[in-house]
């Protein structure tokens, strides 16, 4: 007799379908798994066995195939204990096949019969609904499908209430919807910097537009400061992203953050290896500028990372997504994040400090900057120094800066006009460009004097253009005047020659 039934594979954020066949034949006892399985899943005829055992039912002493098809699809982990069990059982009669119609189901089986959870699971609440099927899944994994829960999700504890529901003895219900809540900020406030007014409008700029920022400066000068309140003044993120990024870290076995509206901020240390970042591994996984997409990447120390792991960034900067090639599968993960950098401008941070005199010499200096690859330098859009502050700015208590929250209502207003034209800024293409920054004839000279005075690539010219729009949007105007090309040339600083070559 023959059985199947559909589940989901966990092989990035498409969750691609398997259909599991379960075949009964007269023969020695056997159970064989065929499709690619690995070890977890060749494991799961004797979980199986002993789940179905143990609740109560029979295991059919027949030899049984199970076939998951595609099979050049590779099937890792537990995930498939429950749509095999279910197929052995229907295929033995022992529930009505006609009732796997319409169901897709996951999760793994523990001896006794109880469900565990696994990992994927959001993207494969998705797919099971795009394709018009229910899913049933462990309950241990409804707060993550909750948010994405419909009439059309199902989350139990054990194989007998599964089955009980597909007899029509005890039905199972429906997962609630998880209530979108109010987007709470959770990150340090802006308004704690003192003095730093170029660095703070640098951020501000950053988070209208999207665009990737870099600080340097001497040690203690507020870098990371800065940067750890960015998340504070970005908007939430609309459902269609927040829904996006919790796949991701559903695929990560991560556990979706609580306020998962917010844009995520990840900061991986400088010890960090390659894959780490992209992600990868036998069975690849997602990396950090992954779990940062539609949010932000920081990376403090930047030249204190190792060059090559810097170099692996170029490509997914541009692309907004990373492919992870390995000899049996080939994964894409999403990866459009947005990039902020700190670091000192040299081995002991001093050079430039106008109190502390530098140690190094110039070929140090020179060995730690290169660090950085011209290519990867032409990636950020905006280098801004973060100079020392005096005591008294420091310590005057009369001093109020801007909070975040009113800073976020000017980048949210920016962001807005933005994507009512299609993209953010960080986001156009070149034809785009040439339509929403139309110059004049004064700032098309500025900007070609500019480019050849400072060495300006193409790509930076670009990244000047798309800042510039930036500036226009906050300043609510319509077109990108000279002074807005002034302003995004002055935080090219990196540019200048005084900045290039042996100090």
């Amino acid at each position: 007799m023959l059985a199947t039934i559909y589940t989901r594979a966990c092989l990035g954020v498409s969750a691609p379908l398997v259909t599991v066949e379960i075949h009964l034949s007269n023969g020695l006892p056997s159970l064989s798994i065929v499709g690619l399985p690995e070890t977890g899943v060749k494991e799961s005829k004797d979980r199986v066995r002993s789940a179905l055992l143990n609740s109560g039912f029979e295991f059919p002493a027949k030899r049984i195939t199970i076939n998951l098809a595609p099979a050049d699809l590779p099937k890792e982990g537990g995930r498939f204990d429950l749509p095999i069990a279910l197929g052995i059982l229907a295929a033995s009669a022992q529930i009505p096949v006609d009732a796997l119609h319409g169901y897709e189901c996951l999760g793994e089986l523990s001896l006794d019969g109880g469900l565990r959870p696994v990992r994927g699971v959001l993207p494969a609440v998705v797919a099971a609904r795009a394709e018009g099927r229910a899913l049933i899944l462990p309950a241990a994994n409804g707060t993550e499908a909750a948010l994405a829960a419909g009439e059309d999700v199902l989350a139990t504890d054990h194989l007998l209430r599964v089955c009980e529901h597909l007899a029509g003895t005890a039905r199972i219900a429906p997962l609630a919807p998880r209530p979108v809540a109010e987007v709470v900020v959770h990150a340090p406030d802006l308004a704690d910097v003192r003095g730093q007014q170029v660095p703070r409008r640098a951020l501000e700029i950053a988070a209208a537009g999207g665009h990737n920022l870099l600080f340097f400066g001497p040690p203690g000068t507020g870098k990371s400061m800065l940067a750890s309140r960015l998340p504070g003044i970005l908007p939430p993120l609309e459902t269609e992203a927040a829904l996006e990024v919790a796949s991701v870290y559903s695929i990560a076995g991560e556990a979706p953050y609580a306020n998962w509206h917010q844009p995520p901020f990840r900061a991986p240390h400088h010890t960090a290896s390659a894959v780490a970042l992209v992600g990868g591994g036998g069975n690849p996984r997602p990396g950090e500028i992954s779990l940062a997409h539609r949010g932000v990447l920081f990376l403090d120390e930047l030249p204190e990372f190792d060059r090559k792991v810097l170099e692996v960034l170029r490509e997914p900067m541009e692309s907004g997504h990373i492919v992870i090639s390995r000899a049996s599968r080939q994964v894409t993960f999403p990866a459009s994040f947005q990039v902020i950098a700190a670091m000192n401008p040299c081995p002991c941070g001093y050079r430039g400090h106008p109190k502390i005199d530098c140690q190094c010499t110039p070929q140090q200096v020179l060995r730690y900057q290169t660090k950085l690859s011209g290519p990867l330098l032409d990636r950020f859009d905006l280098h801004v120094e973060v100079p020392v502050q005096q005591g008294e700015v420091l310590l005057n208590r009369h001093c109020q800066s801007e909070s975040s929250s009113r800073v976020r209502q000017r980048v949210a207003a920016a962001r807005h006009r933005q994507l009512a034209r299609g993209s953010i800024n960080a986001a156009l293409t070149g034809s785009q460009l040439q339509r929403l920054c139309a110059l004049d004839a004064a700032s098309e000279a500025l900007l070609t004097q500019a480019m050849e005075r400072l060495g300006l690539s193409a790509r930076a010219l670009h990244r000047v253009l798309r800042v510039a729009r930036t500036l226009a949007d906050l300043d609510e105007t319509g077109a990108v005047s000279q002074q807005h090309l002034v302003e995004a040339l002055g935080y090219r600083q990196l540019d200048r020659p005084a900045f290039r070559g042996t100090p």
